[in-house]
């Protein structure tokens, strides 16, 4: 078989647009998401920053017993900041709640108070450390309660932690609604 210079050329020009055809067909490289460089640029520092979490020291374990380190008059306050809605908070503690004897303890910080009449809870789990010193951090969830006719609400628990609520008085009608949320901002650094 005699091919002809000529006729290489002919297909080699017919080939031309289909070879420019595949080469402009996406070509996805999948595996790790691109990642941009760390820059210099104060304005993303500032943001890093604020997306981080914080650890504010409230209190610490001294032989069974909670000792505050942050008045509650203080964290009243922030509670208050926290609702933003016009709920009164005039009680705060540090519970502990522990299933078992046997299981470790979780302390919660919890904000009551009331709002257009209605009782309203926020409940914070907190980090305990080595050395029994408990820490509120921004990215711990928060439970918020508001009471619909319901004159006092309380957090139900199950392996030491918040699974529900329940209504206090019972009466037909009566009910404690709760929100999670996935932060709180009560000692964030702005």
């Amino acid at each position: 078989m005699n091919v002809s210079p000529r006729s290489i050329f002919c297909a080699l020009l017919l080939a031309l647009p289909a070879l420019g055809t595949l080469s402009s067909c996406e070509t996805t490289k999948r595996g790790f998401p691109e990642m941009s460089s760390p820059t210099n640029d104060p304005e993303d520092a500032a943001a890093r920053r604020k997306r981080e979490a914080t650890s504010t020291q409230l209190a610490r374990i001294n032989e069974g017993k909670v000792e505050y380190i942050m008045p509650r008059a203080q964290l009243a306050t922030a509670f208050i900041r926290e609702f933003n809605d016009g709920t009164v908070v005039d009680k705060t503690m540090i519970r502990k709640v522990q299933e078992s004897a046997k299981d470790k303890p979780v302390y919660y910080l919890v904000g009551m108070g009331l709002r257009d009449g209605m009782f309203r809870s926020m409940a914070i789990p907190l980090i305990t450390s080595t050395d029994q010193s408990l820490y509120l951090s921004s990215n711990a969830e928060r439970y918020v309660i508001t009471s619909v006719g319901c004159s006092f609400c309380y957090f139900s628990f199950e392996k030491n932690q918040i699974t529900g609520t329940t209504c206090g008085d019972n009466s037909g009608g009566s009910r404690c609604d709760m929100v999670v949320e996935n932060s709180n901002n009560l000692f964030r650094r702005q």
